[in-house]
């Protein structure tokens, strides 16, 4: 079971996207039998994943909920069922990859994505469509065995593609990448700017974990890349966020400068500032700056430094 996060803020909130609130229940996926009496039990619940959406809906409270339906009124699918786990109450919960999000009579449910309703969803939901998103993109995108170019089967409740031909096992992939608040002596923050984002909108600098390479190393080397500043020894590990975006694991840092002259790649970052917490205060206030989505571990990571809650993008 995951547990909240500390260390992000005095309040104890959890980070956007990493607590599930379910049992994984590893042991079950290769027990046929199990499986079978899990998706047939009346409390089981099963919602659809298609192209990273689900179905949700709105409530007159304001709450937004996951869509999901008794086993026996899912759409059929005799591949795609992926079990996902067991809530403290004994609740099973399954996910169906479709080609298509089913209709809704009532028209109240709409499709939606993570970023949307990442932080709108209760913990436990937004951790069940975590799990769901990840394993279906996997999935669409790792049909042939690497080995030997057969097409593979769906094993294990969904989490393992094996390969009839070679025997092979293939395991969901994930990208395992760097994200980091830099600040210099004089405690400013360094935050950049990519070429296709929103005019003003910035956020902290981030880059994917070379082969070979250590989480330390590939925070400095991707600072250097990226805008020419250099990082001294102080590299401190903060915490990590699922991005199934589509397969990203997001391992936050706390970086401290021993550089402060900046020269961006002009192919990553198009523009990148040092900011004080007055400098950063006033470009919110004007509109200058738009600050990164809140469901980021980016937006955490910067409000821990920031010291108050960043306004809403």
């Amino acid at each position: 079971m995951e547990t909240t996060l500390t260390g992000l803020d005095a309040q104890d909130r959890p980070l956007a996207l990493t607590y599930s609130g379910v049992d994984r229940a590893a042991h079950h996926r290769t027990d046929e039998a199990w499986l079978a009496a899990a998706w047939s039990h009346p409390t089981t619940r099963v919602f659809v994943v298609s192209g990273g959406q689900v179905l949700v809906e709105d409530g007159p409270d304001g709450r937004t909920e996951l869509v999901m339906t008794p086993a026996f009124d899912a759409p059929e699918t005799e591949m795609h069922r992926y079990f996902l786990g067991i809530a403290p109450d004994g609740v099973r919960y399954f996910a169906l990859q479709k080609d298509a999000l089913p209709g809704r009579m009532d028209g109240a449910a709409r499709p939606a994505g993570l970023r949307e309703v990442g932080g709108l969803l209760s913990p436990l939901e937004a951790g069940l469509m975590v799990h769901a998103v990840a394993l279906e993109n996997w999935q669409r995108m790792h049909r042939f065995c690497s080995r030997c170019g057969e097409r593979t089967v769906i094993a294990a409740a969904g989490h393992i593609r094996r390969c009839p031909a070679c025997l092979t096992e293939h395991y969901p992939r994930t990208d395992p990448a760097v994200i980091m608040l830099v600040t210099d002596d004089q405690d400013r923050a360094l935050l950049g700017r990519q070429l296709h984002w929103p005019e003003g909108r910035f956020s902290t600098l981030a880059g994917f974990v070379e082969p070979g390479e250590s989480v330390e190393q590939a925070v400095r080397r991707e600072v250097a890349e990226e805008v020419g500043v250099t990082i001294g020894d102080d590299v401190t590990y903060i915490a990590s966020q699922p991005w199934p975006f589509p397969s990203s694991l997001m391992l936050g840092f706390n970086a401290r400068a021993t550089s402060s002259d900046i020269d961006v790649d002009g192919e990553e970052i198009h523009e990148a500032r040092w900011f004080s917490r007055a400098d950063l205060r006033a470009a919110f206030a004007s509109g200058e700056v738009l600050p990164p989505f809140g469901i980021s571990i980016a937006a955490r990571l910067i409000e821990q430094w920031y010291g108050a809650p960043l306004p809403r993008p």
